[in-house]
């Protein structure tokens, strides 16, 4: 299948993340944004530059710092003296995929003039409202928080990312296979498997993946049961929901099928859920981690049989 194609494209300079690989591009597929938290050097922007390569994507980059403002994403208007015209300048996230590096290390401002754009799929600047272009995919990168001037990103923010996830250090063989072969150096032999109009058809095509009833009323009693478990003190919200019945769809068409199944929203779950809910003071004291209270949950829910 393509998007097989595709994990193994961004596997010639991105080694041992084949599952992080998968769950980005479901999230694209799925039309979504990612939010990548992990330390620096892990290789989040080798990721994302491979991905808008193997996806046939226009790519910008923004490294955010205290300094960047909303006109630098957005864009802004200028008065041309030459012409003695104003003209509109384009800010970076008029692109098919955007990176924003160490999103928290940058103004509340400029994070919310983000996070609209994502949510509306279009940028309005002194009035004029700009479309995106389609499909539009923001992958973020966060350095953990308590590293020297970041600050934590608020829930309201967080819920906007359809997934999030770490990528972690490389296995032994994989970052010895780093060190014999230049990650940088062969971004370059990434060919392209889509094209954007490609990846846009895909994105509506998912609708017709069929879902029994049982598996809708699965997901919610899955997001119910966080938000009525004690160790926890905000569990998964509506769009929560959501995110997880559309990245599950998008895991089913990656396997090539054309339906539903429990297995798809065990893969998509913590991805999903793990950075929308917050621990309770009981789950603080427990010792217990959001991941270990959220795999408790997944397993008391039943799972639907279908026939």
């Amino acid at each position: 299948m393509r998007t097989d194609d595709v994990i193994n494209e961004i596997e010639k300079v991105v080694r041992g993340k084949r599952s992080v690989i998968t769950m980005v591009v479901a999230t694209l597929l799925a039309g979504g944004h990612v939010l990548l938290e992990d330390i620096p050097g892990v290789g989040k922007t080798t990721l994302a530059v491979a991905l808008s390569k193997a996806l046939g994507l226009d790519f910008n980059r923004v490294q955010f710092t205290p300094d960047v403002v909303p006109g630098d994403l957005l864009g802004f208007t200028y008065y041309d003296q030459k012409t003695g015209q104003f003209i509109f300048r384009e800010g970076s996230i008029y692109t098919n995929l955007f990176l924003a590096d160490e999103i928290n290390r940058t103004s509340p401002k400029t994070q919310s003039a983000l996070l609209e754009v994502m949510e509306e799929r279009h940028a309005t600047v002194e009035g004029n409202t700009r479309e995106l272009p389609v499909p539009f995919f923001v992958i973020a990168t966060e350095n953990p928080y308590g590293s020297s001037g970041t600050q934590k990103l608020p829930e309201s923010q967080l819920d906007r990312f359809m997934t999030c996830m770490s990528m972690g250090y490389p296995d032994h063989g994989s970052e010895v296979e780093v060190l014999m072969n230049d990650s940088h150096s062969r971004l370059d032999d990434v060919q392209p498997i889509f094209t954007a109009g490609e990846i846009a058809e895909i994105q509506k095509s998912l609708e017709n993946v069929f879902t029994d009833r049982s598996l809708y009323d699965y997901i919610v009693e899955l997001s119910e049961a966080t938000r009525k478990d004690e160790r926890l003190s905000l569990g998964l919200s509506p769009r929560g929901s959501i995110a997880l019945f559309k990245v599950s769809r998008a895991l089913a068409y990656m396997c090539e099928r054309n339906y539903l199944t429990p297995e798809d929203i065990r893969m998509a779950w913590l991805n999903v859920a793990a950075h929308r809910v917050r621990l309770s003071p009981r789950g603080r004291a427990m010792g217990l981690t959001v991941e270990e209270i959220l795999n408790d949950i997944f397993a008391s829910v039943r799972v639907p049989k279908i026939s």
